[in-house]
């Protein structure tokens, strides 16, 4: 089988998304090519779309927040939106490709390719079997406007929602959000009706796999870790959130702030707490799923794929400002179900967190909440349905 991944550079859970894909198709001795899609149009045009919206978040969140409120109102009001009519000038670059290099599927953990195969649906171009991959809890603006086989979606909870807003209910498939296999490894050798029944055995199996993520990194065995992310693109409270922490930790706690690829955040954070040894500061890292084993707590802001990583490792969460619009859902279908807890002041923030760091009963709650609320085979999920149907 032939697997295209078609995804953009619009933040990192999209091509986390793929790339967890790609990694069990590839596992089944399949073939899966990942591709940035914009980058058939040319590599300015893929670093333009992906730095505009990167600085969007970065600089000004409350203005996508404010596109995100627009966007919901212009996929009520028109038939087609100006997001359609953009992408659909991708039909040219990607039909080329597809004659050079055919695909038995194509996969999109993105929104804007979906745009482009519908329009190339509409105009009688010949495709493989479509398949997109929501990656947020809500459903975002314009989904409603493609024209996939089938929808990948995150929760059957959220299907009345998107049914609403106008794709066909038989068209939904509930899979869960596709995370690196890195992230459910330390169940891999359990069956998980024993993992369920048992939970004196799965706390035993977590405490282990944390202790092997920790030596792995190189940590203290006995130290208590808090883990501050920000996702991709760093974005969040945490210039607020570290000095905050740091007034409250414990002797034998320590923080890990992981910037991203938000270079000034970084900068600024060396320039600050760069001497303090109660915290180690990191840019991007490639083995987040290593981190969230190893780390006691996580505060990070509400993306579908950090948050959908840190709940299937059943690492306590503590969910910071959302970027305005899709995050914001986020964090309230996780609060809701007991996945995470989240304030609206750093200070609430640590509160929650040396709650939950210091209280095993409510840790042990939201473990059990994450359990029973995410799938952590996802990616196997897809690649079964896939297969079914090719």
């Amino acid at each position: 089988m032939n697997v295209l991944i078609l995804s953009c550079n619009t933040g990192g859970g999209h091509n986390a998304a793929a790339r967890a894909v790609a990694e069990v198709f590839r596992a089944h001795g399949d073939e899966a090519v990942v591709l940035d899609y914009l980058k058939l149009a040319g590599e300015k045009v893929s670093r333009t779309v992906g730095n505009v919206y990167v600085e969007t978040v970065k600089i000004a969140p409350g203005l996508f927040g404010l596109l995100y409120k627009i966007g919901m109102l212009v996929s009520r009001l028109l038939r087609r939106s100006p997001v359609y009519y953009v992408n659909g000038k991708m039909a040219v670059y990607l039909a080329a490709y597809l004659k050079k290099h055919p695909a038995d599927v194509i996969v999109m953990p993105h929104l804007y390719p979906a745009e482009t195969i519908t329009y190339m649906k509409r105009k009688g171009m010949k495709l493989p079997l479509t398949v997109a991959v929501m990656t947020d809890y809500t459903c975002i603006p314009f989904w409603e406007e493609t024209d996939c086989d089938y929808y990948m979606i995150p929760h059957e909870s959220l299907i009345p929602e998107i049914v609403k807003r106008g794709i066909p209910e038989e068209k939904l498939v509930v899979t869960g959000i596709p995370v690196a296999a890195a992230c459910s490894e330390p169940w891999s050798g359990m069956p998980e009706e024993s993992a369920a029944a048992d939970t004196h055995t799965h706390s035993i199996v977590r405490k282990n796999a944390q202790q092997a993520a920790k030596k792995s990194l190189g940590l203290e065995e006995k130290q208590r870790y808090i883990l501050v992310a920000g996702g991709s693109m760093g974005a969040g409270s945490i210039d607020r959130l570290i000095p905050a922490l740091l007034r409250r930790i414990q002797r034998e706690e320590h923080l890990i702030l992981i910037c991203g690829s938000n270079q000034k955040l970084e900068q600024r954070m060396r320039a600050r707490f760069g001497r303090d040894a109660r915290v180690t500061i990191l840019g991007s890292v490639s083995n987040m799923p290593v981190y969230l084993h190893a780390c006691d707590i996580i505060y990070t802001k509400p993306g579908g794929l950090t948050s959908t990583e840190a709940a299937v490792t059943e690492i306590s969460i503590v969910h910071t400002k959302p970027i305005p619009g899709c995050e914001t859902k986020n964090r309230s279908f996780f609060v809701k179900k007991g996945m995470s807890v989240t304030a609206y002041t750093e200070y609430g923030l640590v509160r929650r967190g040396m709650q939950l760091l210091h209280n095993p009963g409510k840790k042990n709650a939201m473990q059990r909440a994450q359990y029973r609320g995410m799938e952590k085979h996802s990616a196997e999920k897809i690649y079964q349905f896939v297969k079914a149907k090719i």
